[in-house]
């Protein structure tokens, strides 16, 4: 009896892990999804006048090298979420775009691929790397 209450509790634990995965698929549609979503489109870009005035003082500072006012700035991103275009480790750097009023550096960065500063392409994050909007100068 034990066994059959054993096995009767582990079904009811997947069939909720089912209809939790359902829910959520339901929430997130079907655009979204858990797994990590592929890198951004070719239209899913920002023009760099388009940027907030930190992200064009940023932008220009990454291809002069600096100065920059956080330690981090111009260390390498991982690209865990796999939302940029696949590279070798070391391809990606990062660069903090300030928000005025914040304590901390904020949710707002630059990643760009390539040398430190003739990089090959940047993008935009506004929501600490949950998205990514190609920056076309």
């Amino acid at each position: 009896m034990a066994f059959a209450a054993s096995i009767s509790s582990k079904v009811s634990k997947f069939a909720l892990t089912g209809v939790f995965v359902a829910a959520l698929g339901g929430v997130l549609g079907p655009s979204q999804s858990v797994q990590a979503r592929e890198f951004p489109d070719r239209d899913e870009t920002i023009a760099l006048s388009q940027l907030p005035l930190q992200g064009q003082t940023t932008y220009r500072a990454i291809f002069d090298g600096g100065p920059f006012r956080h330690d981090k700035d111009g260390t390498v991103f991982g690209n865990r979420e796999r939302l940029l275009p696949r590279e070798r480790r070391g391809h990606y750097r990062e660069y903090t775009v300030d928000t005025p009023g914040a304590r901390t550096r904020g949710a707002r960065r630059i990643v760009c691929g390539g040398p430190p500063t003739t990089p090959q392409a940047c993008w935009y994050t506004a929501d600490h790397y949950a998205s990514f909007r190609k920056i076309v100068p």
